[in-house]
């Protein structure tokens, strides 16, 4: 039986890792897919403390190799559901067989909703992005676009008109969702320009975007703009499908969690994107998976004298 299983292999989950094993305890983290989670495939890391540049590579490379370096055991298999108690100890199973631990760390992580459209993945990283907190620094000076109509896209839209030249906001509906005190902001603003009625329908350019596409919501009528950045915002889709039976989420599928990282399951934490939380940055998944793992160990020493 291991002392901790880590479920997410991104940035929360081997922190976790990390600070379990420094901890002296016995550490398994299953991974679905491949380590390192959303910021894997970033082309470039410049906002976490302490590091100046980095590719998304190579951070979650170090990451990675840290945790192994330190005897963290890996198990790269999707998990399809997690049983037990803090009692009995934690049966986490998987598409090819199961193991035990005294206490769990959800780790699942959030991926992006994406737009579905044709060569959207072609320029991600190298126009498309779906962070503008993360990226938008790239773009200090050039005209780009936000797709969406929410809070995060009206937010995203007034946090880039301080670097950008022109930032055009284009939502499907004639109104946009988002509280209308963060509206009126918005719209305060000579450079943030709203395409109402609108969706991205085509991306054009080379090695890099260079115009977008825009397709009409109430006839046939179509627009390209020249822009160098589009930002989708159009909502996050938690990867908490192998814990939705186990742990208590909320309407959008997030582990309900605050800052302590304690489910409502005695000796579960969640770490990282798939937790309720305002904010989900590197940093914020860092510290999740620090807290979670000494809370994890702290109850090891609690129920396992």
């Amino acid at each position: 039986m291991y002392d901790i299983i880590v479920i997410g292999a991104g940035t929360a989950g081997l922190t976790a890792a990390i600070y379990g094993k420094r901890a002296g305890k016995s550490v398994l983290v299953y991974e679905g897919e491949s380590y390192g989670g959303q910021i894997l495939t970033a082309p470039e890391v410049a906002n976490y403390p302490g590091i100046k540049n980095i590719s998304g590579y190579a951070f979650a490379t170090g990451l990675f190799e840290q945790a192994k370096n330190l005897g963290t055991e890996f198990n790269f298999d999707q998990v399809t559901g997690v049983t037990g108690s803090a009692r009995e100890g934690f049966t986490v199973t998987s598409e090819l067989g199961s193991n035990f631990a005294k206490t769990i760390i959800i780790a699942c992580g959030a991926r992006h909703r994406h737009m579905g459209i044709d060569d959207e993945e072609r320029f991600s990283g190298v126009g498309v992005s779906y962070c503008s907190t993360c990226d938008g620094a790239f773009f200090k000076g050039r005209d780009v676009a936000v797709f969406g109509g929410g809070n995060t896209a009206l937010e995203d839209a007034i946090y880039l008109s301080s670097i950008c030249s022109k930032v055009y906001i284009i939502h499907r509906r004639d109104e946009f969702r988002a509280e209308q005190a963060l509206v009126n902001t918005a719209m305060s603003f000579e450079n943030i320009i709203p395409k109402l009625s609108y969706v991205v329908s085509g991306l054009n350019g080379n090695k890099t975007l260079e115009s977008i596409e825009i397709s009409s919501t109430k006839n046939d009528s179509k627009e390209e703009i020249k822009l160098s950045g589009l930002f989708v915002a159009i909502g996050q889709v938690p990867s908490n499908g192998c814990v939705s039976d186990f742990v208590e989420l909320d309407q959008a599928g997030y582990v309900k969690a605050s800052e302590d990282c304690v489910t409502n399951v005695p000796g579960v934490f969640v770490a990282g994107d798939g937790r309720t939380k305002a904010v989900r940055q590197l940093t914020t998944a860092a510290a999740d998976g620090a807290i979670s793992a000494v809370a994890a160990c702290s109850f090891i020493a609690k129920s396992f004298l």
